[in-house]
């Protein structure tokens, strides 16, 4: 679906700073006019995208959570899959979501970031190259090619099982972790008896997405953990 461009509400008008978002006065009544974030709607309803570019008008979203697509039953009927590739794609999103990650790290007192494959990696190295921090890659096991330590982990069915090298955190180390998402907490629970092996101190867990109903939280009692968007359900 397109809305044909008939003119541009001001940046104040939309609500949406810094952009000018179109409208069709035949499509979008006068008296409505001030609701033109329609169009944002339909960007990503139909382009499946939260930021778009169409006849020369930038769209830009304001939130990391608009950046997320939502894919409604997958993998299987009443679980909404919070797409993170979405954010990636987008150079807004992704620098929005790296910039509240360290807005998080703000005045915590740490050495190195520790981060699991895969998508540990993709937003753990960039906050710890903007805050001058050494990172850990966090990998399943038989993929570090020197001595590592090791960590078994429960999963729905069955279980896990992941490995860091053995050198890579040294005696009183103070260590964040990064992931793209916390559900269960079973992995991150898993890092942290890494951690804590290799003589490291986790002080904080720092996440992108949080799926509140599946209580990870609980299984991290003790732990400072943060999210950037909290999903209340599963």
């Amino acid at each position: 679906m397109f809305l044909r461009i008939a003119g541009a509400y001001s940046a104040e008008q939309s609500g949406i700073k810094g952009v000018k978002i179109p409208f069709d006065p035949n499509i979008i009544d006068s008296g409505i006019k001030h609701r033109v974030i329609l169009w944002e709607f339909l960007c990503q309803k139909y382009f499946g995208i939260a930021k778009t570019q169409k006849e020369g008008i930038l769209m830009k979203r304001e939130k990391v959570e608009d950046y997320v697509r939502s894919i409604p039953d997958f993998p299987e009927p009443g679980i909404i899959f919070r797409d993170v590739t979405t954010i990636l794609q987008d150079p807004d999103g992704l620098e929005m979501s790296i910039d509240a990650i360290c807005k998080m790290l703000e005045g915590v007192d740490f050495d190195v970031v520790v981060g699991p494959e895969s998508r540990g990696f993709i937003f753990g190295v960039p906050v710890a190259y903007k805050l001058h921090k050494g990172f850990v890659p966090v990998r399943k096991k038989g993929k570090l090619p020197c001595k590592t330590i090791s960590q078994s982990y429960d999963l729905e069915y069955g279980s896990a099982e992941i490995e860091m090298h053995a050198d890579s955190i040294t005696p009183g180390q103070k260590v964040v972790i990064i992931d793209d998402l916390i559900a269960t907490g079973g992995t991150i629970e898993a890092i942290i008896k890494l951690v804590k092996q290799l003589g490291g101190e986790v002080v904080k867990c720092c996440f992108v997405m949080e799926l509140a109903g599946l209580k990870g939280r609980e299984k991290l009692s003790g732990m400072d953990v943060d999210s950037v968007i909290i999903y209340e359900g599963k």
